[in-house]
């Protein structure tokens, strides 16, 4: 799906740099997959390697009863892999967690490499 998207969005353009592929998740594969772009998109204040998807009502979660015993799960959990895969086959390696916040908040902790990467390209 992503090298789908990266053909008919972006004329086979890949995306190299940090920013840009976390707008390309939050536009275009967002849109794709759920008919809008996510809500929000944050960097952390402490660590430079993390950044804060924010979707304040998942479309899956719409669809979910969740039983009142159980409020802590987050049905769109499962979203966390789809980022975490997207962002690793582009080159990106992260680990991606859902945690309730504002919503839910995708938390993508980004591998070292691609902040050492991120910056060589600056310095172009």
């Amino acid at each position: 799906m992503v090298e789908l998207l990266f053909v008919r969005e972006r004329n086979y353009k890949r995306e190299t740099k940090l920013l840009n592929i976390l707008l390309f998740v939050k536009g275009t594969l967002w849109k794709s997959l759920f008919g809008k772009e996510a809500d929000k998109l944050d960097r952390a204040t402490d660590d430079e390697r993390i950044y804060y998807l924010i979707e304040k009502e998942p479309l899956v979660n719409r669809f979910i009863s969740v039983p009142r015993d159980k409020s802590s799960i987050n049905c769109a959990a499962f979203i966390a892999g789809i980022i975490e895969s997207v962002l690793n086959a582009t080159g990106f390696p992260a680990k991606v967690t859902a945690l309730w916040h504002k919503g839910t908040t995708f938390m993508i902790k980004f591998d070292d490499t691609v902040l050492t990467r991120d910056k060589q390209l600056e310095g172009r």
